[in-house]
């Protein structure tokens, strides 16, 4: 595996590859690497000739009070598990790399980007997160992008921008990667002690409880989000949001009559954390969609 903190590099490399024809898929991350990250790896190592993984903690993705200076960093630790995972580039660059002096660019999404975790944190962080996105495609160019499912929004959100934008990138959702106790597996994890550790596991048994009562027929949002929030409430959390929403949409919904994100966010300790469950009408189970089209329009 090499590491390439330069796009001139990365374009090199990818041009090489694409002499040979050989097909590229990216991992898009910001380190800290844990299992839902290699199985992303594993995805695209499956599927691809070549396998770029960028790591970059993106400082536009971040509000003035949140946890960038803290956000867990150990490259060496990433470059081991990445190379392990069949990585062929990882990609780390600087933050002046990807934003030089007089950069004056940002990609809005309008709609998706004004609920949940737009709301909780702000317009900013999904322009951030679009904008790099769009930056890491334009720089490596690949066939197909990996995602995980955790980041339901975020998978949202970069599926419009390659609509809107005509890009020519495959976006593949990939199920969410969990703990033996359930807890999605996430780089905030480590902010958690043990009590806090314990206290999170109720977010995903809120949303297994939700999709029971889902499951045994009801189809109103209150039923449904009360049988969440009764949950959550037990384990002393109350959430920063606790929505039902259209799962291609995000509109709010008063009813279950088409595939719906049961979604999740709250502070537990010193973490915030968020997860999702997908409730479909044609199937009950719980797991996340791996949309796989062409132009990720799922």
């Amino acid at each position: 595996m090499r590491i390439l903190r330069t796009i001139p590099e990365v374009r090199a490399a990818v041009g090489h590859a694409r002499g040979d024809g050989a097909t590229v898929g990216l991992v898009p991350t910001m380190g800290a690497f844990h299992d839902g990250h290699l199985s992303l790896m594993r995805e695209a190592r499956a599927a691809s000739d070549l396998v770029i993984v960028s790591l970059f903690v993106n400082p536009t993705q971040f509000g003035a009070n949140e946890d960038l200076g803290s956000y867990p960093r150990d490259e060496d630790r990433d470059a081991a598990l990445a190379e392990a995972a069949g990585v062929d580039i990882l990609f780390a660059p600087t933050a002046s790399e990807i934003y030089p002096d007089g950069f004056a660019t940002t990609i809005h999404v309008a709609g998706l980007t004004d609920v949940l975790d737009g709301a909780s944190r702000g317009a900013h962080h999904f322009d951030g997160v679009a904008t790099v996105v769009t930056k890491l495609f334009g720089i490596v160019r690949p066939d197909a992008a990996y995602f995980g499912q955790k980041d339901a929004q975020q998978v949202l959100v970069v599926r419009r921008v390659v609509r809107d934008l005509d890009l020519d990138v495959r976006i593949v959702a990939c199920p969410i990667v969990r703990e033996t106790d359930g807890l999605a597996m996430s780089s905030r994890n480590v902010y958690l002690d043990q009590e806090a550790r314990a206290q999170a596991t109720a977010l995903n048994r809120a949303l297994d409880t939700a999709a029971d009562v889902f499951a045994a027929g009801a189809r109103d949002a209150g039923s449904i989000l009360s049988a969440a929030r009764r949950a959550l409430g037990e384990a002393g959390i109350d959430p920063e949001y606790l929505e039902l929403r259209d799962a291609e949409t995000l509109r709010p919904l008063a009813r279950v009559d088409r595939d719906a994100l049961l979604a999740v966010a709250a502070h537990v300790g010193a973490a915030r954390l968020i997860d999702n469950h997908l409730l479909s009408l044609t199937d009950t189970a719980t797991a996340g969609p791996s949309a796989t089209d062409p132009k990720g329009d799922a």
